[in-house]
């Protein structure tokens, strides 16, 4: 018994169905890759969020030392030290008994810079300098859960992008005269994910262009990358929502 087969034409035409299926189906497939990337990262700053409150609330109100010193939430691994020496670095911080001892919950699902041979670094998340952390100047930093005026306004964490290969002390901005210092990680679609002093995570949309760019030039190992930035006199959103929930005790 004779088949017939498949002439060339119908070949083609079957490829080119194919085709235009992949190109509807693809960018959907995307979309829910990358939205899952997001669920995740939020999930993960939110056990960090937690573990952070718990931290306080086990130590009579003292919040965990933010800096990336010995004795602080993570500690500061040498700059040409593994994945393996960086992930380590954090086991040996004092908030990683609060967080299930789960290494994983410090790196966005979306950062790869673990693979990448001109950066090899791990994690994703930063505190910020003024819940007791990297000390800087214009503001008194908070010691003290209590000195943290409506928690539930004031982000700790910040997913973090530092062109220097690690995330290097505690995430700073000018909160006084309201222009930044450290850039943001933007992973998902120009968003970041933060943290708040009451436990709850959720992840914010950038405004600004320039905020934008220049947040881009850090990601970007190739680029050249100035820190500190003053944003433009009609680009002030960003610089506003980070500015009143930055925390600290009081302005100087």
């Amino acid at each position: 018994m004779k088949t017939k087969a498949f002439t060339l034409i119908e070949l083609l035409v079957v490829i080119a169905i194919i085709a235009v299926l992949m190109a509807i189906i693809m960018p959907s497939l995307r979309a829910v890759r990358d939205q899952a990337k997001r669920v995740h990262c939020v999930s993960n700053v939110k056990t960090l969020s937690l573990g952070w409150f718990m931290y306080q609330d086990d130590n009579d109100g003292d919040l965990v030392p933010g800096h990336t010193d010995p004795g602080n939430w993570v500690l500061r691994p040498a700059a040409n030290s593994t994945v393996e020496q960086k992930k380590q670095a954090i086991r040996d911080g004092l908030l990683y008994p609060y967080v299930g001892k789960a290494v994983g919950v410090y790196e966005c699902p979306a950062d790869d810079r673990d693979k990448n041979p001109e950066q090899y670094t791990y994690r994703s998340y930063s505190i910020a300098g003024g819940a007791n952390g990297e000390s800087w100047s214009g503001y008194t930093q908070a010691k003290k859960y209590t000195d943290l005026v409506r928690p539930a306004t004031r982000y700790i964490f910040v997913e973090e992008i530092d062109p220097r290969g690690y995330n290097m002390g505690s995430w700073q901005m000018n909160p006084g005269p309201k222009t930044w210092v450290d850039p943001v990680a933007m992973w998902h679609n120009k968003q970041s994910t933060l943290g708040f002093a009451d436990g709850h995570a959720e992840m914010h949309r950038w405004i600004d262009p320039h905020f934008i760019e220049w947040n881009l030039q850090a990601m970007d190992p190739g680029t050249p990358f100035s820190f500190n930035l003053s944003p433009p006199a009609n680009e002030r959103e960003d610089i506003e929502y980070m500015a009143k929930g930055f925390p600290y005790k009081s302005l100087k």
